[in-house]
């Protein structure tokens, strides 16, 4: 399988935002269209703009391709299984399952879910390939950025803030490199 290490998110769009009483921007519907995912030979999208909870997608061979994946079979060179969560505005946002599998063909990219409890699925066909949170997500559609979470946008003086096995992680979100058994906590403060 052929495999590009994944570049971050880029907001690339002018975002209108709305203000409301929790504290939290929400992206205004009347907003620049969804962000643009780096290109990797895929075409697909980023949803920046719907609210949480977010489905599992039905184009997944072009978000999986945006992530710089494919679908094919599944390696057994690298098998392991991060685990995510997500707080939002004090809300535990669920991670659906079936991100980056074909539910006509069953076909998978190497990292995907099955469950929607946030458990996160590694299965590699070689090893030391590198998978990102970001890859998750844009396969997912949903942006993720420094400053948002889907169309869940921080205000001044917020961030989106990650942790690895409970240790603060600098830096882009996107970028975290997943790794086994890691406990990885997403929030937006």
């Amino acid at each position: 399988m052929r495999r590009r290490s994944y570049a971050a998110l880029a907001l690339t769009a002018t975002l209108g935002l709305s203000g409301c009483a929790d504290g939290i921007d929400r992206m205004d519907s009347r907003s620049d269209p969804a962000i643009s995912t780096p290109s990797f030979g895929g075409t697909a999208t980023v949803d920046d703009r719907s609210m949480p909870p977010w489905s599992a997608p039905n184009d997944v061979a072009a978000r999986v391709a945006a992530a710089g994946l494919d679908l094919g079979p599944m390696g057994t060179a690298e098998h392991y299984h991060p685990q995510l969560r997500i707080v939002i505005d004090g809300a535990d946002v669920p991670v659906p399952p079936n991100i980056g599998v074909d539910r006509t063909t069953g076909a998978m990219s190497a990292l995907h879910t099955h469950e929607g409890d946030g458990t996160i699925h590694i299965e590699a066909d070689s090893v030391s390939e590198v998978f990102t949170l970001g890859q998750l997500f844009t396969q997912w559609g949903v942006a993720l950025t420094p400053q948002q979470i889907g169309g869940v946008r921080a205000k001044p003086g917020q961030q989106v803030l990650v942790t690895s096995d409970g240790a603060k992680v600098a830096g882009n979100p996107a970028d975290l490199r997943l790794e086994p058994e890691q406990q990885i906590l997403l929030t937006l403060r």
